[in-house]
């Protein structure tokens, strides 16, 4: 049999058939010793084939075979920096949701994560949400960062799942594909995938004011198959975005600002560090690249930490 994998715990994966029927499925130990480096060999949004366990009922079985995958979204793990953690696979789009503050959410991790979208070839939206609690100096820094994306390519949204304000814009892209949402925990992914399908009633929870962080409320990677012929993957909260697997001579690619000047470059092989006659270098001093970006591009060719440098509102 046939199915996706619709949700992981991690042992066990709820795996749903063309015909509409759900089956609790586990994995055959082989799959662990494959030359698989992730912490989870089967993802959300998978294609896998299963046989129905003979000796127990017939709502359990055991994947045998994952389908090769169209694209994914990976992340290095978070305890287990040699490892990487696949966020969801076979997927049309991310929507990236982001808040300046009630938790802020750093250029930086924007960009890694745009960056390992790039390389899969995922389209990524970014919604900057809560704008409804945001005074007219935070307002004004979503404008900012949404001119910065937008100039390099990116839909940029405003929502609010209070107000309802753009959420049936939201809906309008998301029809007739399988859409993840991301980012940080307490972000208002859950509370926004709520007020998209009201019946769904994901679990939601309140900002830690102590720590002005998220906590988690979505603990495994679901999909849902929506009223309005949409797929959506509800994800866990993301703390950091480690890139994965990417030579330096190639990070350059994956922002588009700098794939588009790299041929004016003196040098094939320039890094746009310290080469003579580098295009990317003059574009930053002329204004024409955001010096966010440049230095998120920095800091994933040095391996740095994403948090290691200021964010762009504390430019020095």
């Amino acid at each position: 049999m046939t199915g996706r994998v619709y949700k992981s715990t991690g042992s066990w994966y709820t795996v749903k058939t063309a015909l509409g029927e759900t089956y609790q499925c586990r994995i055959k130990g082989k799959f662990r010793i494959k030359g698989i480096k992730s912490t989870n060999p089967i993802a959300v949004g998978d294609i896998v084939d299963f046989e129905l366990e003979t000796d127990q009922n017939q709502e359990s079985g055991i994947i045998y075979n994952i389908h090769d995958r169209t694209n994914y979204i990976v992340r290095k793990s978070v305890n287990l920096s040699k490892q990487t953690h696949i966020i969801s696979a076979n997927i049309d789009q991310v929507f990236l949701m982001i808040t300046i503050n009630n938790p802020p959410t750093l250029t930086s991790f924007i960009d890694r994560f745009l960056v390992t979208a790039e390389a899969y070839s995922i389209k990524t939206i970014l919604l900057f949400n809560k704008i409804d609690t945001y005074d007219e100096d935070t307002l004004n820094e979503v404008k900012y960062l949404a001119h910065i994306y937008r100039k390099i390519g990116y839909e940029c949204i405003g929502v609010s799942a209070v107000t309802g304000k753009n959420v049936d814009k939201v809906k309008a892209l998301m029809h007739g594909k399988v859409s993840v949402f991301s980012g940080h925990s307490g972000v208002g992914k859950s509370t926004l995938i709520n007020t998209i399908e009201p019946s769904l009633n994901i679990k939601t929870k309140e900002i830690s004011t102590q720590h002005n962080q998220g906590q988690h409320t979505t603990t495994f990677a679901e999909m849902f198959d929506l009223s309005f012929d949409a797929k959506i993957i509800d994800t866990p909260g993301i703390k950091g975005f480690g890139v994965v697997d990417m030579d330096k001579e190639e990070v350059g690619d994956y922002f588009p600002e700098i794939f588009k000047l790299k041929q004016d470059c003196k040098f094939n092989n320039c890094l746009h560090t310290k080469e003579p006659n580098c295009a990317v270098k003059k574009a930053l001093d002329n204004d024409e690249i955001a010096f966010s970006r440049y230095r998120s591009y920095l800091q994933i060719i040095e391996g740095e930490d994403e948090h290691y440098r200021t964010d762009v509102w504390d430019k020095e």
